[in-house]
């Protein structure tokens, strides 16, 4: 077993590993003239978070990857849950086969899943545009949730919705007074993963949206190969918010629901 001094040092290191970078944006987004060898900036200013919060680039494709991200995870949840759901309830051969096709887009190359989706969306007039880019984001984001929703039907007893329907509750009953309140917790963690499925994607929206969706990854992109670091560190920055919010939100949820010892 590892020493306890050893714990200390590795515990020490795999902070500092995941600490560090972000230390790093945020000195860099409020940085003002910070040139070579200098250990720190001159001067520090707050432009590029005015900017985030007031009308500019960022600001806009902040809103963008929001309404985005927000339409992609409710799709994902909407289809995702009776997909899932319909797989649990498969046997054999065909549960893998429908698995496998669930998880082919999110093993599929980025890259060309967004060229066929490309030209898919090109013929329908959809590329260039918001919509566009949602049902593409949707792919992927529908994939991982199909997964997710499969693994939470293959473990509840289906035998609580046929005791339902027995006692004489409809269809639509079952699912308001029984299934829903089950499903409470799941459905709020499918539409976390698909939303962030959704705010962290670049090639999709690079060649559905053609360069005229501006969402905050694509704008994060555009800064840096600009060398304009203190703007690409303060959408750096936004872009880490939601995945960090989604964990500790989890991780809250699953102490609040822990047994007390």
């Amino acid at each position: 077993m590892t020493p306890p001094v050893w714990r200390g040092v590795l515990l020490v290191l795999l902070a500092s590993a995941a600490a560090g970078p972000l230390a790093l944006l945020v000195v860099t987004s409020v940085a003002g003239r910070w040139l070579y060898p200098s250990l720190l900036p001159e001067h520090l200013t707050l432009e590029s978070w005015a900017l985030l919060l007031g009308r500019g680039r960022l600001a806009s494709a902040a809103a963008t990857s929001l309404a985005a991200a927000a339409g992609t995870s409710a799709l994902a949840v909407m289809l995702g849950l009776p997909l899932g759901r319909a797989l649990a309830r498969l046997g054999g051969w065909r549960r893998w086969i429908g698995a496998a096709a669930a998880f082919l887009p999110v093993a599929a190359p980025p890259i060309a899943l967004a060229t066929g989706l490309q030209l898919s969306l090109l013929s329908l007039g959809l590329g260039g545009t918001v919509p566009g880019v949602i049902l593409a984001h949707a792919v992927p984001a529908l994939g991982y949730v199909t997964l997710f929703f499969l693994g939470v039907f293959h473990v509840l007893d289906p035998r609580i919705e046929d005791e339902a329907r027995s006692l004489g509750a409809s269809r639509i009953q079952t699912w308001v007074r029984v299934l829903g309140p089950l499903l409470r917790r799941p459905i709020a963690e499918a539409l976390a993963l698909g939303f962030l499925v959704s705010w962290a994607q670049v090639p999709l929206t690079l060649l559905v949206g053609g360069g005229i969706v501006r969402t905050l990854p694509v704008e994060v992109l555009g800064f840096v190969r600009a060398g304009q670091d203190r703007y690409a560190a303060t959408g750096a920055l936004l872009l880490v918010i939601p995945a960090t919010l989604a964990i500790g939100l989890a991780g809250s949820a699953r102490r609040a629901e822990a047994p007390p010892l």
